[in-house]
């Protein structure tokens, strides 16, 4: 296989699956993809050249680790990405009075769902400005959110628990939380129709990203003609732009503070 700059790894851990420990060998970063479910959605997305801005790292580095594998290198490929392993023009300009930070870590540990402060402090934020994000771990899901609304943003990761995000509005677009659309109508019909191809999971426990990240991982296992019944403690609203890229149609239940049932299919 040749690989380049703006090879996905998800492609490389397809071919040669003893990559995996030559890629977390690279850097301390990338210890978390032994987690298969965390692996499986963002190898999907990361090419070398992003992988390597989050390690830390060059793409030389990869491609000396993957080489002894079998790999053969394109070293002429420039990254199509490169607007991710590089500061964007917005960066290169920033001016601090133009930026609002916001530090959502403390909300992430007191168990609270930061969505609703951020989209509030969007909309507030003014076409030139930036929002800049404090976090904990990459975030993907926002970056994906915001990205669709015509934001810029760049992600620059400071160490394996430390993550600085900018967001830079280019124009007047005005992001509004949608939790309202596609709620429980129909709900009934649809649970008998799944009735005897239904799998279900829990991610009420499970700290963020992990329940995005866990759906998405049931979702990609999933049989043609089954649902998946998810307990949540909320509405996801990071997930359900995904949910349309992949054409998948839901529905949900608010049962009570904590207690959001959602129901997925095609």
């Amino acid at each position: 296989m040749i690989i380049h700059a703006n090879t996905k790894i998800a492609g490389i851990l397809k071919q040669c699956p003893d990559a995996l420990e030559a890629i977390i060998s690279i850097s301390p970063r990338f210890e978390k993809l032994r987690n298969p479910v965390l692996r499986k959605l963002m190898a999907g997305r990361t090419s070398i050249a992003m992988a390597s801005k989050i390690g830390g790292c060059q793409a030389t580095d990869f491609f000396s680790k993957l080489k002894p594998l079998g790999f053969e290198i394109d070293n002429d490929m420039v990254p199509a990405d490169k607007g991710r392993t590089e500061r964007p023009v917005f960066m290169s300009n920033l001016q601090q009075y133009l930026v609002t930070e916001l530090d959502v870590r403390p909300i992430i540990v007191s168990g609270k769902d930061p969505l609703g402060i951020i989209i509030e402090k969007i909309k507030s934020i003014q076409p030139g400005h930036i929002l800049k994000i404090i976090n904990s771990f990459y975030p993907q899901p926002l970056i994906l959110l915001l990205e669709k609304q015509n934001f810029e943003s760049f992600a620059d990761v400071i160490d394996d628990n430390l993550v600085e995000t900018y967001f830079y509005k280019k124009d007047a677009t005005v992001i509004e939380q949608k939790t309202t659309v596609e709620t429980n109508e129909g709900w009934d019909d649809i649970m008998k129709r799944f009735k005897n191809s239904l799998q279900t999971i829990d991610v009420r426990l499970l700290e963020m990203p992990m329940p995005m990240m866990t759906i998405l991982d049931s979702l990609d296992k999933l049989p043609a003609e089954a649902a998946l019944f998810v307990y949540h403690k909320r509405i996801p609203v990071f997930l359900l732009p995904e949910l349309a890229d992949r054409k998948f149609s839901y529905r949900f239940k608010e049962i009570s503070d904590g207690d959001v049932q959602l129901l997925i299919f095609k």
